[in-house]
């Protein structure tokens, strides 16, 4: 493997001082890599051969009293180059030694040095890169510098020797936080925690570390080796409180998730039986977790989440985004209002328009309680408040839609209403104006229908509540321009959102792949399948809550309207129930009427509902429905499968018909718009672990017991019948991207 991967190095600048300077060069981050295959750490965390080279280097030399180390281009150290973790996990790597451990190279070359060594930090000092700097014998950093191990996000420990430094250097319970949360500190709050020495403005930041280097060197300041430090340690009977306190949070929070239980049993370890003892345990643990299937999950979704951007065709062509001054929002809803906040957060000038002042001011103030409330959590200001708001603007007709660059459409779901508002924003916006719609169903070919301005009409879905979800569904049609969608693109990762571009059809891609998940839960609930267990499984499964504590939450009237897209485009494969309009006609609307498949109480507080039974038994005799005595004792396992499957069959329409570019896109619309879990890789990874064989089997063997609700599609078949994964590339004769 040895030179097949280009990657960084070190510059090493001796000064008249006597202070060897090394200086950490690989854009953009200045990840730790490395192309010799014998120094990554259990295969995975590549050090840089280049560092040690540096390090052994200035201490040979006889000129050299003391070492800084800092990175390139005003960042330490973006840690560890992420992009060997998948290489790894998927055999393409070779193993190293397997008593190599680099944390002890850390420790020999580094902290065990006849030299002091002071890490100068600016930027970023992540993961690998902030463990190098707790091995240096001091830390300067300057006031803005992030400093964090975020390792478990990827549902691994970090491996560097940082379980053992951290809790030496800013106690048990800051370094268990740390690590457990992956939040960053900065500098000022670093230097309070004892993590940093000093805090000092990015221009004195080198003169400062190598005077500090050269004060250890003449031993007018402390000369420290982190790893033995005790001061900051708790008792052993505290210690030990803490350690059970950590683990019984980190199981409430994450009962699926093992790392994080990992961690702290390491940590502690360590604080028991000493650093050594836990730099040994810290390694094997790390070794186990990098080979975890959790840990590939969470490594496949830290690349798909950065590969939404990148659309064949489209952001190869060179194009630049323009720029976007100024945006109208049409409709002063949840969704509008929502739309406006996410916009004036990050800056953007925004109109709202309505079609009445009483509609107006109801918008008005949505916006103002969503930062409201803001301002009551302690995340913004009052005078960031102020501002912000004077960004908003009202109107109540389209005379201030002159000079607008943007338009986004969130009125009702309403075919003649949305034709009527794009012929009249194609008269009073300009020509360059990008007209967006957020409708969640309706085919954007019927909206833009009337106009002449098809080029510039794209989708822009977001989730409700937009100023909170991350996702924002790009949907464009076969005349939207690359421009068009490159605009978007950029504003959506300026308003702080994850875009994923998809083609146009009945519910794009988050609604259309979630259709069946609601529809399969009711059709195990008809043939006799405890309800209230169905949301328990789905639950523990990782989902935010079950399809029926959902659909209490969306409301009914929604859950019927967007149901009735899809009995409309897809009839042949829909699981038609009576069991929710049954429900409605009994005014059961869900949490908002305080009755829906739950009860709920003035605290919106839910409780199963007895009398539930009465609809089912109704709405099983209309279907023609028998109780399948199989599915009264139905193993959790089949219950999460018979829910998903079908989920994931439509997701291979959904791929097989160009409506998604790829599938890691269709994992992240997974994740984003349905709450997915992502420990779990998402929806096509997590199917791609049983294997398309075993899903189009099971799909096969239900269709034929309950219906074409069932049937696997033509995509799942072919890959079934050939072993192939379903999330390989696709050809497409005729995408609709």
């Amino acid at each position: 493997m040895k030179g097949s991967r280009t990657k960084g190095t070190t510059t090493i600048e001796v000064g008249a001082d006597g202070v060897a300077l090394i200086t950490l060069i690989n854009p953009p981050v200045n990840a730790l890599s490395s192309d010799d295959m014998e120094l990554i750490y259990a295969a995975l965390i590549p050090v840089l051969n280049s560092l040690k080279d540096s390090y052994e280097q200035a201490l040979r030399r006889d000129d050299v009293k003391a070492i800084v180390i800092t990175g390139a281009k005003g960042k330490f150290s973006g840690g560890a180059d992420i992009s060997s973790f998948e290489e790894v996990q998927e055999g393409k790597l070779n193993e190293p030694k397997p008593d190599f451990i680099i944390s002890e190279v850390l420790g020999n070359t580094l902290e065990a040095a006849k030299k002091p060594s002071v890490a100068a930090i600016e930027g970023l000092a992540l993961g690998g890169g902030l463990e190098v700097a707790m091995a240096c014998h001091a830390r300067i950093s300057t006031p803005n510098a992030q400093l964090s191990l975020p390792e478990l996000q990827l549902g691994l420990i970090p491996g560097f020797g940082g379980t053992q430094r951290l809790p030496r250097l800013v106690g048990i319970t800051k370094a268990l936080e740390m690590m457990l949360t992956s939040k960053p500190v900065k500098g000022e709050e670093a230097h309070a925690l004892g993590l940093v020495d000093a805090v000092v403005s990015p221009n004195e930041l080198l003169s400062t570390a190598r005077q500090w280097a050269l004060d250890i060197f003449e031993r007018r300041r402390p000369w420290i080796a982190s790893l033995y430090k005790t001061e900051k340690l708790d008792s052993l009977g505290e210690a030990r409180e803490i350690f059970k306190f950590a683990r019984a949070q980190a199981q409430k929070r994450a009962p699926n998730l093992l790392h994080p239980i990992v961690c702290i049993n390491v940590v502690e370890h360590g604080i028991v039986s000493g650093p050594r003892a836990g730099l040994y345990k810290e390694f094997e643990s790390f070794q186990e977790l990098v080979h975890s299937d959790i840990s590939k999950s969470l490594v496949h979704i830290f690349f798909a989440l950065r590969g939404t951007t990148k659309v064949p065709g489209i952001t190869d062509l060179g194009l630049v985004p323009r720029r976007v001054k100024k945006v109208a929002v049409l409709g002063g809803g949840l969704m509008g209002s929502g739309i406006a906040t996410a916009l004036i957060l990050s800056n953007y000038p925004v109109i709202l328009k309505e079609v009445n002042d009483q509609f107006l001011q109801a918008g008005i103030g949505r916006v103002r309680a969503n930062l409201q409330s803001r301002v009551k959590k302690g995340k913004m200001t009052q005078e960031k408040f102020e501002k912000t708001m004077s960004l908003l603007k009202g109107s109540l007709d389209y005379e201030s839609f002159k000079d607008v660059d943007m338009v986004i459409e969130a009125v009702i779901e309403n075919v003649s209403l949305k034709q009527q508002i794009f012929s009249d924003l194609e008269k009073y916006c300009p020509p360059h104006c990008i007209l967006a719609s957020n409708t969640s169903t309706i085919d954007l070919n019927l909206i833009g229908k009337q106009t002449k301005s098809q080029d510039r009409i794209i989708g822009a879905h977001f989730f409700s509540p937009a100023h909170v979800m991350p996702l924002l569904e790009i949907v464009r049609t076969k005349q939207t321009s690359p421009q068009v969608i490159v605009d978007l693109l950029d504003v959506g990762k300026k308003i702080r959102k994850t875009p994923v571009l998809v083609g146009n059809c009945t519910g794009f891609a988050v609604n259309r792949m979630f259709f069946p998940y609601t529809q399969a839960a009711i059709l195990l609930v008809e043939h006799g399948v405890d309800l209230y267990q169905i949301d328990r499984v789905i639950t523990k499964f990782g989902m935010p809550m079950g399809p029926f504590r959902l659909a209490d939450l969306v409301g009914f009237g929604v859950a019927i309207a967007t149901g009735m897209q899809f009995v409309e485009n897809f009839p042949e494969r829909t699981y038609k129930s009576m069991l929710l309009p049954l429900m409605q006609e009994d005014k059961r609307g869900g949490e908002t009427t305080f009755k829906g498949f739950y009860l709920y109480d003035d605290r919106r507080k839910a409780k199963p509902d007895p009398e539930l039974r009465k609809y089912i038994e109704k709405a099983r005799s209309i279907s023609g429905v028998a109780v399948d005595p199989k599915l009264a004792k139905l193993p959790e396992k089949d219950i999460v499968e018979m829910i998903f499957f079908p989920v994931v069959n439509e997701a291979c329409r959904v791929l097989a018909e160009g409506i998604a570019v790829k599938a890691a896109d269709l994992d992240i619309a997974s994740l984003m718009g349905m709450g997915f879990p992502p420990y779990r890789g998402g929806i096509m990874f997590w199917a791609d672990s049983f294997g398309s064989k075993y899903i189009y089997s099971r799909l096969e063997e239900w269709s034929k017991t309950y219906g074409e609700f069932f049937e696997p599609c033509a995509f799942l078949a072919e890959r079934g019948a050939k072993g192939a994964p379903l999330s390989s590339p696709v050809e497409q004769a005729k995408s609709r991207l």
